[in-house]
């Protein structure tokens, strides 16, 4: 069964497993390889998960991710119009 720990980047908690085994033991490490916490939440949904199964396989959570906003703020009223057409 695929046990799915990030929705929004489809990282599964075997792919986690391995970046472990494979010495990525720190979060921000684990979040580069796999790719967990940089789809649309940044990591809301995820980053407890995988923080959690990274200290019970040996690794450290450390300082958390660092979470990279878009490149410039999007009002949502522009999301509202744009064509959903396009």
């Amino acid at each position: 069964m695929k046990h799915i720990v990030c929705r929004c980047e489809d990282v599964t908690l075997h792919e986690l497993d391995r970046a472990i085994e494979l010495g990525h033991d720190d979060i921000e490490s684990l979040k580069r390889y796999t790719g967990f916490g940089t789809g649309w939440c940044q990591g809301k949904s995820c980053l407890v998960a995988c923080a959690r199964r990274l200290v019970e396989l040996g690794g450290d959570p450390g300082q958390g991710i660092t979470p990279r906003p878009p490149m410039r703020p999007v009002a949502l009223g522009d999301l509202a119009g744009l064509d959903p057409d396009w």
